[in-house]
């Protein structure tokens, strides 16, 4: 949706949203889910119904089904519907980077411990011990480094919007 002054070349947004989803998916995300998260990415609205993103790239829902089953495991969009609706809407999360870095936080942790539990199995001197400390290691230096950086964004777009108002979504 966009705004009545708002103009746009929707050819344009459409090989954008394919241009997106192509990189999206050479960085290793399923192509369909890129594509999806594109097309979520470059409505104003941030928020879409399957039938709305089928629709837009010339896919069947089953494909949509897929791929946004995907991006909700990996916190990229959420589900909604509106009271007294049949359709499930899809959106992006508010603070979607923050949001998305989040739960690769706690992956991170899991990994982490993981390599904790392997050294005492493995025996911190071994060589394969020596690895996963080295492993732990770096993904405890990664968290230490990713919690200040999460402060920095937070003040950083605190400073934006206060110069130029919060974003639309």
């Amino acid at each position: 949706m966009t705004t009545p002054d708002t103009k746009r070349d929707e050819d344009a947004v459409r090989r954008y949203v394919e241009s997106l989803g192509l990189v999206l998916s050479q960085i290793g995300m399923p192509r369909m889910s890129a594509r999806v998260f594109s097309a979520l990415m470059t409505t104003d609205d941030a928020r879409l119904t399957a039938a709305d993103l089928a629709s837009q790239l010339s896919v069947s829902p089953a494909a949509i089904s897929g791929a946004v089953r995907y991006l909700e495991q990996i916190g990229l969009v959420a589900k909604e519907r509106e009271p007294g609706e049949r359709r499930d809407h899809y959106r992006l999360f508010d603070d979607l980077w923050y949001a998305t870095f989040l739960k690769r936080d706690r992956m991170i942790i899991m990994w982490r411990d993981a390599a904790e539990n392997g050294m005492e199995a493995l025996g911190e001197d071994s060589p394969s011990g020596k690895r996963l400390g080295e492993m732990r290691d770096f993904l405890s230096f990664m968290l230490e480094e990713l919690n200040g950086m999460y402060e920095r964004w937070h003040k950083l777009r605190e400073e934006k919007n206060a110069q130029n108002g919060p974003p639309l979504n």
